[in-house]
């Protein structure tokens, strides 16, 4: 664990740069309070590191674009520079420059010295990009698992599967030192230090394969042999309270771990493939997840309309979207910012994804007989002020969803439509009288999540021809300043490809009166959305264009995640 000095907090404080209140919040969500501020943009990189640099008149660097020298990389042993966050860069005579985090961390200055027997000088980074730097350069995860791989293959646990195939699930769960349990234990923590959002473990042809999805990309990250794939199953399910001896048969279940001191719940689905079971991890991480709408990145205009919308007193507010869009995260987001005590907010949800204090929150579950139908009448007989219905799924909740905001309640629900306009045709399509609709509807959103660009690797592009830029919705005015950016060819230490995170490209659809005429008309999807950008609707595809622009995301991600307007 990296140890951060109380003299970094009070000169990011004295700057500024960060409040007393500001810092408590992220040292109580555990882990360093320094990264927890950068990765939530309370903090920026430049800032700090001009701030500390300063103050103790050290150099900052780019981790991006050191090369540690192998020479100086042995002079400090592996676990140390781990623990401490620091990595020698260079020897040159008796002098060894080494990076660091906390330059006022004197004592491990001082040991650093007597370990080496040399002259430091000290050059500053922050503590993700040291992180990154020595995963690359000690490779700390290939050789964990290559050590657990050595002791599957070369233990009793490959005998064992051939002479016990029915018991080999119990024998090897059965004690905590296990290779599949520690081989499980790696796979979970490194995807959470990956930060991904699924862990997919499935069997092959002589070894099984694990896929890490991060930033909405699949990427391979280890292949255990096949031989271990019964008990990796087996220890998941036993995490999930599942049947260990079913497998013919899909399986769901839930667990929950501890990590850098927050709670982090993990949905499981197992379903049987062909050559055994495959088991699909869902993280869901409530402490990685920024609940200020505020802080989402959406456009200005956006913005307003969806918060004009949820501060009606009543009326329907309609999110779409594909699965892993971030409809979620704006639902709850909105429902955080009305959700006071004078407000009794009640949401039905399948499955409940994160737990809010202050909120009821309704599970569904089929086979007792709660559907999203039966709970949301029941619901309505709570006196609820807000309801949030997790998804619209047939023509009986979306008649009743529909009701309900047009008795007095807001409503908040998701809907499975490409855009915002054609969530208006498909309510009509549903049986929904066009007159409920328009009267109901304030307003519906369309959202897509983009990869953004790693802004130490990012590269600037060569112009593309004017027709071109035209032809997929740049306007002429803006194309003479035009500044396009892509992703590094092999990206960098600190990024996947290129890319670094996800934002949210929102478009929102205002029914304003026109616009509600149109619906009771029948009018076509079509017709409806020329109109709406008329009167000033951004397009999922121009938000993502504008995000272009600002360097924020590549030209081909937008065009990956967003359909012409045309």
């Amino acid at each position: 664990m990296v140890r951060v000095s109380g003299k970094i907090r009070r000169l990011l404080v004295d700057a500024g740069l960060v409040s007393d209140e500001d810092w408590a919040a992220a040292r109580e969500r555990g882990g360093a309070p320094v990264a927890t501020l950068l990765s939530q943009g309370t903090l920026t990189e430049s800032a700090l590191l001009s701030t500390l640099g300063a103050a103790a008149g050290v150099a900052p660097v780019d981790m991006t674009r050191m090369r540690p020298d192998p020479q100086a990389l042995g002079l400090i042993p592996q676990d140390i520079c781990l623990e401490h966050g620091i990595l020698p860069l260079a020897k040159n005579g008796d002098i060894l420059t080494i990076v660091v985090s906390d330059p006022f961390d004197v004592l491990l200055l001082d040991d650093i010295k007597r370990m080496t027997r040399c002259s430091l000088r000290t050059v500053l980074s922050h503590p993700a990009a040291i992180k990154a730097a020595s995963d690359v350069l000690f490779d700390t995860g290939s050789k964990q698992v290559s050590d657990l791989l050595g002791e599957v293959i070369s233990g009793e646990l490959e005998v064992a599967v051939a002479q016990e195939q029915e018991n080999i699930e119990a024998a090897a769960v059965s004690s905590e030192d296990a290779p599949a349990v520690k081989l499980m234990n790696l796979i979970i923590l490194r995807g959470l230090k990956e930060k991904a959002s699924d862990i997919h473990i499935e069997p092959g042809d002589g070894a099984m394969r694990v896929r890490y999805r991060v930033d909405g990309a699949m990427y391979e990250a280890m292949r255990p042999p096949a031989s271990i794939g019964p008990a990796l199953l087996s220890r998941l399910k036993i995490m999930a309270s599942l049947d260990i001896a079913e497998r013919f048969a899909p399986q769901d279940g839930k667990f929950q771990i501890r990590f850098e001191n927050r709670k982090i719940d993990f949905r499981l689905s197992i379903l049987p493939v062909v050559g055994g079971e495959k088991a699909v991890m869902r993280i869901l991480d409530t402490g990685s997840m920024s609940l200020k709408l505020d802080s989402l990145g959406y456009e200005v205009k956006s913005l307003e309309d969806i918060k004009r919308a949820f501060s009606a007193a009543y009326g329907m507010l309609l999110l779409t979207g594909p699965t892993g869009s971030g409809k979620s995260t704006t639902l709850y987001s909105c429902i955080k910012e009305v959700a006071t005590p004078d407000v009794n907010v009640v949401t039905v949800e399948d499955p409940v994804e994160y737990r809010m204090d202050g909120i009821n929150q309704v599970p569904v579950n089929p086979k007792r007989g709660m559907t999203f139908a039966g709970a949301l009448r029941s619901i309505l007989r709570q006196d609820p002020d807000i309801v949030l219905v997790g998804e619209i799924r047939d023509t009986e909740t979306a008649d009743i969803a529909i009701k309900a905001a047009l008795t007095g309640h807001l409503v908040l629900s998701t809907l499975h439509t490409n855009d915002a306009a054609t969530t208006i045709t498909r309510l009509v399509d549903m049986g929904i009288d066009p007159f409920m609709v328009a009267s109901s509807l304030l307003c519906i959103g369309a959202q897509r999540l983009a990869r953004k660009l790693c802004t130490q690797c990012r590269v600037k592009l060569d112009r593309l021809p004017t027709a071109e830029l035209l032809s997929v919705g740049f306007l002429e005015s803006e194309i003479d300043e035009l500044v396009i950016y892509g992703p590094g060819p092999s990206g960098c230490a600190r990024c996947k490809e290129g890319y670094k995170g996800r934002f949210a490209i929102l478009e929102t659809l205002y029914l304003e009166a026109p616009l509600k005429r149109m619906v009771i008309e029948r009018r076509s999807a079509v017709e409806i959305k020329s109109e709406a950008l008329r009167l000033g609707m951004l397009s999922l595809r121009r938000v993502g264009l504008l995000n272009v622009a600002r360097g924020k995301t590549s030209l081909e991600e937008v065009l990956r995640t967003t359909l012409d307007d045309k």
